[in-house]
């Protein structure tokens, strides 16, 4: 019953009863407390203690529903701090909550050290959670979304496995993007770089990538050589090839994976005289040089530059030589596979 009404239809029944009993003793009623006389009527002596029970019956009502509003308050504050939790722990950012209930506490505080992953779809979640369970979704889908749009730019720190994938899926989709981060490298993840690396590889050419090969690795250097033998205008200069060479670590392998793709795409001048000054520069290089010169028939070059080192030195190309010396006919490729050129 609600407490208005509960005082007026206490009220009601105590006037029902003084009337009535005024009607049947209109008399006054004398009581003396404390050398005071209180002279009232019967029927008022007879309602006051109904009175004063009324009084208390309100004072322990308004206690307890006031006591019982201030619990209430603290479950809704719980409530709203485990929505706010919930949230946190399912974008991967979770972060310490205060309870006021202690019931609530002792279970929810393990929320603040974990990250939620949701299995399947939930009904009945608050719009918040709905909302951010829907994109969490669509990341893991493959779908970009722009965060900025949804203003959570800065509900994810650098390193939480969806934002990365948020990068990734949006590499696929924007070529601007993809060069972005080939610009600001040292502001994405090291998984983005390579994704967005490899994209690169894949799709422009060395004139455009000229600008990045200090960014490069040599597998994706490699990747863009690759389609030099399969595209008509890669951009691919001795110029550009010196920056990349200048800054990637390569093998012995490597050089002679190199020469093979160049003695395609540059004059046999223009090449050894690279390879000449690769080797000059980097022993690795040696190997690749000399398969150049056997593979430019310049022998009598092959024969001077193995002089100039130890016999213990580059043992195939020497037998390659003799070899050579004796028959002509013998092309290098019948005889060394380049990729042990190097064991």
């Amino acid at each position: 019953m609600r407490l208005g009404l509960y005082i007026f239809a206490a009220l009601v029944l105590t006037a029902i009863i003084g009337a009535l009993v005024y009607t049947i003793n209109p008399n006054n009623y004398i009581v003396e407390i404390m050398g005071v006389n209180f002279n009232f009527p019967v029927a008022v002596w007879l309602v006051l203690p109904m009175l004063l029970l009324l009084a208390f019956t309100i004072m322990h009502m308004l206690f307890y529903s006031l006591k019982s509003y201030f619990q209430l308050k603290k479950w809704q504050r719980d409530a709203a701090t485990l929505d706010d939790a919930l949230y946190w722990s399912l974008v991967n950012e979770p972060k310490e909550q205060k309870y006021a209930i202690a019931e609530i506490a002792s279970s929810a505080s393990l929320l603040g050290k974990s990250s939620l992953n949701v299995m399947d779809s939930v009904e009945g979640l608050s719009p918040r959670l709905a909302k951010v369970l829907n994109l969490i979704n669509k990341i893991k889908a493959g779908e970009y979304i722009d965060l900025k749009e949804h203003k959570m730019t800065k509900v994810f720190n650098e390193g939480n496995p969806l934002l990365i994938q948020n990068r990734l899926n949006r590499l696929e989709t924007d070529e601007k993007f993809v060069e972005e981060v080939m610009k600001s490298s040292s502001s994405y993840s090291d998984i983005v770089r390579r994704q967005a690396l490899e994209i690169f590889a894949r799709k422009e050419t060395f004139f455009k990538a000229r600008k990045y090969a200090k960014v490069f690795d040599v597998k994706n250097f490699f990747v863009m050589l690759e389609r030099v033998n399969h595209e008509e205008d890669m951009g691919l200069t001795s110029e550009i090839l010196n920056d990349f060479v200048s800054t990637l670590k390569l093998s012995c392998a490597d050089f002679v994976k190199i020469a093979d793709i160049t003695k395609r795409e540059f004059t046999p001048d223009e090449n050894l005289a690279l390879f000449k000054q690769y080797q000059a520069d980097n022993p690795k290089a040696q190997n690749a040089y000399l398969y150049l010169l056997f593979e430019y028939e310049l022998l009598d070059s092959a024969a001077a530059y193995l002089e100039e080192h130890e016999e213990s030195e580059f043992i195939k190309f020497r037998a390659l030589y003799e070899l050579k010396k004796e028959h002509k006919n013998y092309k290098m490729d019948d005889l060394i596979d380049i990729d042990v050129i190097c064991k």
